[in-house]
């Protein structure tokens, strides 16, 4: 083995990463992009000078924080919440994901017409469509979906490829949504500048973390976790991550919980965590040696998103004007629960964390249909 595709070099590796990120995040300079971005590009420069793998030779380690890391960090960071607090989130979340849905399908659509992939992919062209359609919705449980259900996934090198674009795009559209909101607040102000800085105002139970605190948040993370994966399999219909931020949600309005020292931070760590591996997949020597083929994926699936986020922004400035709330939002249908949550803890805006994990959650329950529905279509 060799030491680049050491998992505990590579951890080593994405550790220190999230501290230079958060050190970086403190300057003059660093504060105007927050640590979430800053570990993306610094991890991605990293994987693309082969420091360490990257999306083609991708090792265990990425998929162990993938599946067990991101949705314990999350777990983590709802032991902060206050339902009070999400009450008027809700609404507006719900109906501009179902919005953001909609764009992407749209965006899907748009973008096969202007640019014919069924030239270059053949009949593969609508299966990816379906496939990405999904991912963009919900996340990569509708992207297998699809592809299992057509068999696309034996296709080695093409199944890669997409594989490939779809971590590109959602790498750059993870630093668009984090950068977008700043802009967008000088050219059409926002509608919520006071419940803003009243949001920058949140504290949480974090300095002085004790060994007692610490002991029982991993006794709870690993618990919680492995109960929704055995509850999962009795509900088949009720997706894990949900049931972990159910668990997350009750413990939470209890005392003894509230008074837990730390969960915030860790919580927070491990979504940079997760967010460094964001960065090491983004890998575009992938997508370049696929040639033509490449080329078309990466052009097809970026004006799939461009317009997904035109269409949102432009409908949800109109509807809300709040441009945090907005990006969290489509970050939810293009990256994911987990992503959004970051992009929310870097805004400070923390009564949209569990409404960000519910709509991620809703787009597992639609991504399939829309990416299914789409292949009908063309």
């Amino acid at each position: 083995m060799s030491f680049v595709s050491n998992p505990i070099y590579v951890l080593g590796v994405l550790s220190f990463m999230v501290i230079l990120s958060i050190y970086a995040g403190k300057t003059k300079l660093g504060k105007q992009f927050g640590a979430a971005l800053l570990v993306i590009l610094f991890t991605a420069v990293v994987a693309n000078l082969r420091l360490i793998p990257s999306a083609s030779n991708s090792i265990g380690l990425y998929s162990v924080i993938f599946n067990y890391i991101a949705p314990i960090s999350i777990f983590y960071l709802l032991l902060n919440v206050n339902l009070n607090s999400i009450r008027k989130a809700g609404l507006p979340m719900i109906s501009l994901f179902i919005l953001g849905s909609i764009a992407t399908t749209l965006g899907i659509l748009i973008s096969w017409v202007v640019f014919s992939p069924e030239t270059v992919l053949g009949k593969d062209a609508k299966v990816i469509a379906g496939m990405l359609t999904g991912t963009y919705t919900g996340g990569s449980v509708n992207f297998n979906a699809v592809a299992l259900e057509y068999g696309f996934q034996k296709k080695g090198v093409l199944y890669a490829g997409t594989i490939a674009v779809d971590n590109v795009v959602t790498a750059l559209w993870i630093l668009v949504t984090l950068i977008l909101p700043v802009f967008l607040s000088r050219i059409w102000k926002s509608k919520i500048a006071i419940t803003r800085n009243n949001a920058q105002k949140t504290t949480f139970s974090n300095k002085g973390m004790d060994l007692a605190s610490l002991a029982w948040l991993v006794f709870l993370g690993i618990t919680s976790f492995y109960i929704s994966d055995v509850l999962a399999h009795y509900l088949p219909n009720i997706p894990s991550i949900l049931i972990l931020t159910t668990i997350g949600i009750a413990l939470a309005q209890t005392e003894f919980i509230a008074n837990l020292k730390g969960s915030h931070d860790l919580g927070l760590y491990l979504v940079y965590l997760f967010l460094a591996v964001i960065g090491a997949y983004c890998e575009f020597g992938a997508v370049y040696q696929l040639k033509e083929i490449g080329v078309t994926l990466l052009l097809f699936t970026s004006l799939a998103v461009l317009l997904h986020g035109l269409i949102t922004l432009f409908i949800g400035g109109i509807l809300y004007r709040d441009w945090q709330m907005i990006a969290i939002v489509s970050q939810a249908n293009i990256g994911g629960g987990a992503s959004a949550i970051a992009l929310a803890e870097n805004f400070n805006r923390n009564e949209l964390i569990l409404p960000a994990i519910l709509v991620g959650t809703l787009g597992n329950a639609l991504g399939t249909y829309l990416g299914f529905f789409v292949i009908y279509v063309l």
